[in-house]
């Protein structure tokens, strides 16, 4: 068994890329086959049931905010219950026929549940389920004093997303519905001093890769990858503290609009602003040269807090 291992190693490599030189005619083909399909098969989603996590501000408000102008009927679900009634009322005004705002935990196995039951119970089904609600922290590993706040970090973005997707899946089967995980670009990029953010997105990428091939074509699964955008937790402000503050910031309306674009799209993925995604192809192909230009980024800030 190790000869024929050591006979892989030497010739499978060559002869994937051959086979993929050979091929990306046919495979450009088929993208642009994709693309063009989409397109004209954009989602309607009047009418439809969304249950958006982390809707009291940043990117879920928003995400709140463009569903409503296209007619969906909406659950806005936070931990931050005071706050959501505003953006509730404003979702009806802008269009949305109904809208109903909910406390609740995404770290609470309990939470999760009664509130997508609570959406079934009161719409009757559900057929996107956007799992936003997360937390940042930006901190160097060994800054670390307190483990627990990175543990928080994986309960609330993993485990969060994670434990709303189970009790949802049965509905979703019978709608042909939609999960929509907001992971970040920090997920396949090594952002400094977002060790544990970006592991948490990582996990995320990895666990809903998965669960769209054992899903099948039942229901559909779009993973966010945005870049820097303004947030309550990511303002120009703190990006600037961090030696990030060159980077221009996407405002947060501009991201849910492409997102909810692509997820009609039935798109994959969604990289916004689309720029972001060619730092992937640098870190693959030379990766020396992102390590080198991160901790040159960080050196300003790397005495520690």
């Amino acid at each position: 068994m190790d000869m024929v291992n050591k006979i892989l190693s030497i010739v499978l490599p060559p002869l994937v890329l051959l086979s993929l030189f050979l091929l990306s005619p046919l495979l450009c083909l088929f993208k642009l086959f994709n693309c063009v399909r989409r397109r004209l098969n954009t989602e309607d989603v009047t009418g439809k049931v969304v249950l958006i996590t982390g809707a009291s501000s940043g990117i879920g408000e928003q995400l709140a905010y463009e569903y409503a102008r296209r007619g969906a009927l909406l659950m806005l679900v936070d931990l931050r219950e005071d706050r959501l009634p505003p953006v509730a009322e404003k979702c009806r005004r802008i269009g949305s026929p109904d809208v109903v705002s909910v406390g609740g935990d995404v770290t609470v196995v309990e939470d999760c549940e009664r509130f997508v039951d609570e959406t079934i119970n009161h719409f009757g089904r559900l057929d996107h389920l956007v799992n936003n609600a997360g937390i940042i922290e930006f901190r160097a590993f060994e800054d670390h004093s307190q483990l627990t706040n990175a543990v928080r970090q994986m309960d609330t973005n993993f485990w969060g997303s994670v434990f709303a997707t189970h009790f949802a899946i049965p509905h979703l089967k019978r709608s042909k519905g939609k999960i929509v995980v907001m992971a970040s670009a920090s997920g396949w990029f090594s952002y400094p001093k977002l060790s544990i953010y970006g592991a948490t997105k990582a996990a995320m990428i990895n666990f809903y890769e998965t669960l769209r091939i054992e899903l099948g074509p039942e229901i559909g699964v779009t993973i966010i990858g945005p870049g820097f955008t303004k947030t309550e937790m990511a303002t120009p402000e703190i990006l600037a503290k961090e030696g990030w503050g060159f980077m221009p910031v996407l405002s947060a309306t501009t991201c849910a609009k492409s997102i909810v674009d692509g997820v009609c799209r039935k798109e994959r993925f969604v990289t916004k602003p689309s720029w972001i995604g060619s730092f992937f192809w640098v870190k693959t192909l030379c990766p020396e040269l992102t390590d080198w230009f991160c901790r040159f980024r960080m050196k300003p800030n790397s005495k520690h807090d």
